[in-house]
């Protein structure tokens, strides 16, 4: 959907937080409240936003916004977004905002119940892959072969490894409207998505990757060319499903190489030549099943 930038609002919605430098979780908020201004009420869990925004007795929101349950991100939206109907609020809009592991692990019953009832929500995933906020542990969401403290790396240990679980494939199975990856490195991209699922009536699902100096390991000025990095490289797509469709949103002509991505991060310092190889044979399988639904 096209937005007007020059004419954007200089408001800010959130500020004065206590985030790392460099933190994409960040970025992809002040990015989504840009757009869906201040008629919003914001939903989190237990994750890195919260906790760097609601320090009692202050909080770096300028909208209404509530801290839930760690699981429960996806029940208490729902309730919101009724409570909202009986009132008769119009133009409001109930957003979620929950890290990965809160999302794809502690979290996926509420969101796929709120994805069956179809419930009038938008819920950002800001995707750090890993659980930040209590210490950098696993998520299911962690890439193959990545350091986390729960996945170890030495003689006989190569960090994770487990292929990440396809968040936007198993939202878009559920039929939801709307449902689209993002990227904090591509700002137009992800502001066009959030202004087109504002526009759109019942369960949207927006999944970013959210690069995190902290736990990935490269220099805070750094984030906005990793993410670059993992779309050139194809690890991270830009894709929308919509009206039963999957729409590929940008497909770099030739990928870059994965050790241009990977090198960089101490979570995957390392990885051998041969590790590369099972990196980019994964990304490959991946990209043919994606073409695949996209010519279906």
């Amino acid at each position: 959907m096209a937005i007007d930038y020059k004419n954007l609002s200089d408001r800010e919605l959130i500020y004065g937080q206590k985030s790392c430098p460099g933190c994409g979780a960040t970025i992809a908020v002040r990015l989504a409240l840009k757009i869906l201004g201040e008629r919003t009420f914001v939903c989190l869990p237990a994750c890195c936003v919260s906790a760097t925004t609601n320090v009692y007795p202050e909080t770096s929101f300028f909208v209404n916004n509530v801290v839930t349950a760690f699981p429960a991100t996806g029940s208490t939206l729902a309730g919101m977004a009724a409570a909202a109907e009986m009132q008769g609020l119009e133009d409001v809009v109930i957003l979620g905002v929950a890290g990965d592991g809160g999302t794809a692990d502690i979290g996926l019953q509420a969101l796929s119940g709120l994805c069956e009832r179809n419930d009038n929500v938008i819920y950002l995933c800001y995707d750090n892959e890993a659980y930040m906020n209590t210490g950098i542990q696993r998520s299911s969401s962690t890439p193959w072969g990545a350091w986390t403290t729960t996945s170890p790396v030495g003689g006989t240990a190569k960090g994770e490894t487990k292929i990440r679980k396809n968040l936007f494939d198993i939202i878009a199975a559920h039929r939801v409207p709307y449902c689209a990856t993002a990227s904090t490195s591509y700002p137009r991209d992800f502001m066009e998505k959030i202004a087109k699922a504002k526009n759109i009536r019942g369960a949207r699902f927006i999944h970013i990757q959210a690069p995190c100096p902290t736990g990935w390991g490269y220099p805070a000025e750094k984030t906005i060319e990793y993410g670059r990095l993992a779309v050139e490289s194809g690890l991270w797509y830009l894709a929308e499903y919509e009206n039963g469709e999957v729409k590929l949103n940008l497909h770099p002509p030739k990928f870059k190489p994965v050790e241009f991505y990977l090198k960089g991060q101490h979570r995957f310092r390392h990885l051998t030549e041969e590790d590369y190889k099972v990196i980019e044979d994964q990304r490959d399988q991946e990209w043919a099943l994606l073409e695949k639904k996209i010519k279906s």
